[in-house]
């Protein structure tokens, strides 16, 4: 009996922390509220709740899998809440991170609010490793909540948005997580108002960490994403064959495609950018199909085993509905997608979206995915997007 009490998942908020780095004592903070009495629990991070319901319990232990991703918390309950260990499946190192959870906990960073300075708010001209090979240029968007020391925010870069990042102002420094399923993300940085300038690190789960600096600049754009991959040829007929789930081959050549016009997504069901578009394509299909669009994805997975990347990204199309053709390429990386895309002259990122014209030739391509997190952004990719889409089935 005395066990059966323990093991008691209790309903409620909680406050989760990931142990970075045991040495610094590093924590990456996110919540998440357990519901329908342990059967369910949603973590939040900003505006977006992901709602988890493959939860399994035996005695003491619970066995949280992510939605869609290939990642899964392994614990035992505890007075306090939960404790134990984050298993990432994609990486082979550093890819076991510790876990604890505190129950009745619904703040996120361990700081009072004080007496708000909204000076975080706004764009930010963004550098990531600055003064090394590996700098690259983002643009930071904070913005603080009702005037409050709390924070929510995301960073553009040219390959996508760092998604949904939530936390808080405190004194001069900032502080900022994400917790996803794939994305463990942490920002810690300080405002050098002599030089009007944020200083600060990024973690990204236990193996990477890099510095960052920011400074207001409310004009700074980065580079155009309809720039970045270019057709080689735009006269050229667009054909392509890959596999379907059911081991048969599909080209766009097939009698479902004639004279349709298509969207073809390059994405993988472990990249977070990826699932927002497919969210969003999975719309934009249901809406235009009917006219003549036809969308198909290209799932480049972290696997080349058949049946693995079917199971995968089978639970990305049950998770959001996805009525459009899905084909598996069985190839893994930017350069194996560059290699079965040679009408292109690279493949930088995950998404990729290349419209291609009832005629079967390339009007548009567009790297990277800005998503809900990015506010205005998104908003006007979904403009430009659908604007596109319906000159693409006048023709």
């Amino acid at each position: 009996m005395t066990q059966l009490t323990a093991a008691k998942l209790k309903d409620g908020p909680y406050r989760a922390v990931l142990t970075l780095d045991p040495q610094e004592n590093i924590e990456l903070p996110f919540n998440f509220e357990v519901l329908q009495n342990g059967k369910k629990l949603v973590i939040k991070n900003g505006e977006e709740k992901i709602v988890v319901d493959e939860i399994k319990k035996k005695g003491d232990s619970v066995f949280i899998k992510m939605p869609v991703f290939d990642t899964e918390f392994r614990c035992r309950i505890t007075e306090k809440g939960l404790e134990g260990f984050w298993y990432n499946h994609y990486r082979k190192e550093k890819n076991i991170i510790p876990f604890k959870a505190f129950y009745g906990e619904s703040h996120r960073f361990p700081f009072v609010p004080g007496k708000t300075n909204p000076y975080f708010e706004g764009r930010w001209e963004t550098t990531f490793s600055p003064g090394t090979s590996d700098s690259s240029k983002a643009i930071g968007i904070f913005h603080h909540l009702e005037q409050t020391d709390y924070l929510s925010g995301t960073f553009l870069t040219e390959t996508g948005d760092y998604r949904f990042l939530e936390g808080m102002k405190h004194n001069n420094e900032i502080y900022l997580s994400c917790f996803d399923g794939s994305h463990a993300f942490l920002f810690i940085g300080s405002m050098k108002t002599d030089e009007e300038m944020i200083k600060g690190k990024f973690y990204s789960g236990a193996h990477w960490q890099e510095n960052w600096i920011a400074k207001k600049n409310e004009q700074f754009k980065l580079k155009d994403p309809e720039e970045i991959t270019l057709v080689k040829n735009k006269d050229e007929i667009i054909d392509l064959t890959f596999m379907n789930f059911d081991k048969k081959m599909i080209s766009l050549h097939d009698k479902k495609f004639e004279n349709k016009a298509i969207v073809l997504q390059v994405m993988g069901s472990w990249c977070p950018n990826c699932l927002d578009e497919s969210a969003y394509l999975s719309t934009i299909y249901k809406t235009y199909k009917e006219q003549g669009l036809e969308i198909v994805a290209l799932a480049f997975e972290k696997t080349t085993d058949f049946e693995n990347a079917k199971a995968q990204v089978s639970r990305l199309i049950k998770r959001y509905d996805i009525q459009y053709t899905v084909l598996l390429p069985l190839q893994t990386g930017k350069d194996k997608a560059s290699e079965s895309l040679n009408f292109v002259n690279k493949i930088t990122a995950f998404p990729t979206t290349i419209f291609i014209s009832r005629e079967h030739k390339i009007v548009k391509i567009h790297t990277g995915f800005s998503g809900p997190a990015t506010g205005n952004e998104y908003l006007r990719f979904q403009q430009a997007t659908e604007g596109l889409i319906k000159n693409m089935l006048k023709n």
